[in-house]
């Protein structure tokens, strides 16, 4: 089994109005020392990352950094795992794309980008707080083209303030029409963890609140997309992921299977088959425990047979091929603390089958495609 390796950048241009992540707008002569911390960091796990196989950096906006910076990180790991990553994927937001950064970042082994486009309607990308626009999208894309990127994956979000379905139908006919490699689309998510959320949870009309598609609206979205990437060549393999032939995320895969991966830097999360855990989110005192030579873990957990065995289920379920329940249940029976509860997930796989929201082959057990929009309330049903 192979490792992946997870970098953060947790700095942004602008915060996007629906965004809940722990990232910020700092100074840009933070960054140089906080890519030192980052490379410092790996160097100290010393064997730790040997034999990773995939690299992806994320954030944040990590197509913010010098070039440069990035080629500095992406060799660190390099060293570290004594081997070539076959999968080395970069986060670029459209604006940020120029030809010189295109061709710097291919020259540094990153063979491919995850591009923000989020919308291709300028009065979407705007109340999101965007800093790119329609237009940024082609250009970023031809860039890239230009430079020698084969590998390219495109996120939509279904649900923005004052989509409706022509410009959602609009916005799959343009991403059609550049046919990248991969594509992530994800439903908005509202929460008191963005400043979008918090206004529509209040009922209140600021960024767009008061013009949200409704949850229907938003599903129908997401089937509406489904749909027509099946129809354009386009393999579902995750609730939000669909890819042409061969073009899955090989990283992301390592998380839906419960693979092992190594985060490094602020607020980067690990997982090694038996704990996970958390770098601290601040960047500062991240890279002051970094200088210290301190440890910057927290939040870490052993994971125990239930816990394995509920995310063993949850995350096998948002693979459209399903959870491998036969294996699931043959690995964890040998726990007899599990013998009632996998009994009962049994049972309730069963009675789901019945009302059409799960499928059972005996040995696979998934969510049909056609419930996917409803897919957490399905987990809710089944492990709650």
């Amino acid at each position: 089994m192979s490792m992946g390796i997870y970098v953060q950048v947790p700095f942004c241009q602008t915060r996007c109005t629906y965004c809940n992540f722990h990232t910020g707008v700092v100074a840009r002569d933070r960054y140089l020392p906080y890519v030192e911390a980052v490379c410092r960091e790996i160097e100290q796990t010393g064997n730790a990352a040997a034999g990773a196989d995939t690299i992806y950096i994320g954030g944040g906006t990590p197509s913010l950094l010098e070039p440069s910076a990035l080629a500095q990180v992406v060799d660190q790991v390099r060293r570290a795992s004594e081997s070539e990553p076959a999968e080395v994927t970069l986060e670029a937001d459209p604006e940020t794309v120029t030809p010189e950064k295109a061709r710097q970042w291919h020259g540094a082994g990153i063979n491919r980008i995850s591009l923000g486009a989020q919308s291709f309607q300028d009065e979407e990308l705007k109340a999101a707080g965007r800093m790119h626009r329609r237009e940024d999208i082609f250009r970023a894309v031809d860039l890239l083209r230009g430079a020698g990127f084969r590998n390219i994956s495109l996120d939509l979000i279904a649900g923005l303030p004052h989509q409706t379905r022509q410009s959602w139908e609009e916005s799959i006919s343009q991403l059609l029409r550049i046919l990248p490699e991969h594509v992530s689309i994800y439903m908005l998510e509202i929460d008191e963890g963005s400043r979008l959320g918090r206004e529509a949870l209040a009922g209140g009309g600021r960024y767009g609140a008061n013009a949200l598609p409704s949850d229907d609206d938003t599903a129908d979205f997401y089937d509406s997309a489904r749909l027509r990437l099946q129809s354009g060549g386009y393999e579902h393999y995750e609730i939000s992921n669909w890819g042409l032939p061969g073009r899955q995320s090989r990283h992301n895969l390592k998380y839906w299977r419960r693979e092992p991966y190594i985060g490094f830097g602020a607020g980067a999360h690990s997982f090694d088959g038996f704990m996970r855990w958390a770098n601290v989110h601040e960047s500062d005192r991240y890279a002051r425990l970094i200088a210290q030579g301190t440890s910057t873990r927290e939040q870490v957990e052993p994971v125990t047979p239930p816990i394995a065995l509920s995310e063993d289920m949850f995350l096998g379920l948002r693979q459209l091929r399903g959870a491998d329940f036969a294996r699931i249940e043959g690995e964890y029976s040998k726990e007899e603390l599990l013998h009632d509860r996998l009994l009962t997930l049994r049972q309730r796989i069963e009675t789901l089958q019945t009302h059409g929201m799960l499928e059972f082959d005996g040995t696979f057990v998934r969510i049909p495609p056609e419930k996917l929009t409803i897919s957490s309330e399905i987990l809710l049903e089944l492990l709650g």
